[in-house]
């Protein structure tokens, strides 16, 4: 009988990294998305500050746990380049 649901959980395991996979592509793409906006420089110092928020905001819709690894892992990127497409200090 245990040899019956391990497929079941094998499938469920597999459901849930695909999905957990998903939403890390789709976060690497709105990351790419919100960097690349902002480094054109065309956007007002507070509107990209409202997209690099934005970002953040959709990564936990994403990850609700996560704000922690969020603003370890993208929160320098998008300081830095706000600081060099700015020039601030």
């Amino acid at each position: 009988m245990i040899q019956e649901s391990q497929p079941a959980l094998a499938s469920a395991s597999r459901a849930a990294l695909d999905d957990e996979s998903r939403r890390i592509r789709r976060l690497q793409v709105v990351v790419r998305l919100a960097l690349s906006i902002i480094a054109e420089g065309h956007l007002p110092y507070d509107e990209a500050a409202k997209l690099a928020a934005a970002t953040r905001r959709v990564a936990l819709t994403l990850f609700p746990d996560s704000s922690e690894t969020f603003d370890l892992l993208y929160a320098p990127k998008f300081r830095q380049l706000i600081r060099e497409v700015y020039r601030l200090q």
